[in-house]
């Protein structure tokens, strides 16, 4: 029986970390073609649709202005639900270990406890986003009083917390997915090691955009050129898609940045 439990200690030593080290090398990867090649990625090509998004809704508040509350309406419930979830299930997996009789810091504790910080790390990302949403919700309708350069600006301020609401919301879904293989260790280390896997694999398939038209990730490149919000590109381009994602800027409120687009890359009709 001592032999069989030091088995499985090896194994948690060895399959565990190596499993944690697919998911960081994928994710580092993911993050430097956000920041490189943002328009190849889901996350880059959303954050530039919000901006445009929010452009075409203050264009005309009074006609979109219903629209626009419900949209915001609508990422505020999901925001929401997930919190709760996350909330939820923290809570049930504190009273587990609460309610164990030996407080001796072992690999079972281990597991639930890094469990129950991807838990509370979804929480705290979705709070923040159902912040940045209801902020959001009533800046879309503020009247335009303002002279054309302050109202820009104002726009691009709009933009910016939307998309900050929007990453808020990538990074807490990201935590769910963490917590999958993490849920597995509990059942073994090459169960964990397995997920993590396929974990990889699966989210290779959400977050790349290799799926959308080409014309689709043309146009919002083309129509977005003054873009400067966090998570989408400050485009310079070349023979390939290439840019500054300022995710950073997101979580540090850093000064906007001035895009620029080269018109010559796309063929004039």
């Amino acid at each position: 029986m001592n032999l069989k439990m030091i088995e499985e200690e090896y194994l948690d030593y060895f399959l565990v970390p190596s499993g944690l080290v697919v998911l960081g090398i994928y994710h580092l990867w993911l993050l430097f073609t956000i920041i490189r090649h943002p328009t190849t990625t889901v996350i880059g090509l959303n954050a530039i649709s919000r901006h445009q998004w929010v452009h075409h809704m203050m264009s005309d508040p009074a006609k979109n202005g219903v629209l626009a509350v419900q949209t915001i309406r609508n990422n505020l419930m999901a925001s929401t639900l997930l919190a709760t979830i996350a909330i939820t299930l923290s809570s049930l997996i504190s009273a587990v270990v609460s309610s164990s009789n030996s407080l001796i810091f072992t690999i079972h504790t281990t597991k639930y406890l890094s469990v129950l910080i991807c838990f509370l790390v979804a929480f705290f990302c979705n709070m923040q986003s159902t912040r940045y949403y209801a902020h959001v919700s009533f800046l879309l309708n503020v009247p335009s009083s303002y002279d054309d350069d302050v109202r820009g600006e104002f726009v691009e301020y709009v933009a910016q917390h939307l998309n900050r609401g929007g990453l808020y919301w990538s990074l807490g879904l990201r935590a769910f997915y963490f917590s999958f293989p993490l849920l597995l260790w509990i059942f073994g280390a090459i169960a964990m090691l397995a997920c993590s896997f396929l974990m990889t694999i699966l989210l290779y398939f959400l977050d790349t955009a290799s799926s959308s038209p080409r014309c689709f990730r043309t146009c919002v490149v083309k129509q977005d050129h003054r873009n400067t919000d966090v998570e989408s590109a400050v485009y310079s381009m070349g023979t390939d898609w290439t840019g500054d994602s300022n995710i950073h800027r997101s979580l540090l409120g850093g000064s906007k940045l001035h895009s620029t687009c080269d018109t010559n890359v796309f063929p004039s009709a």
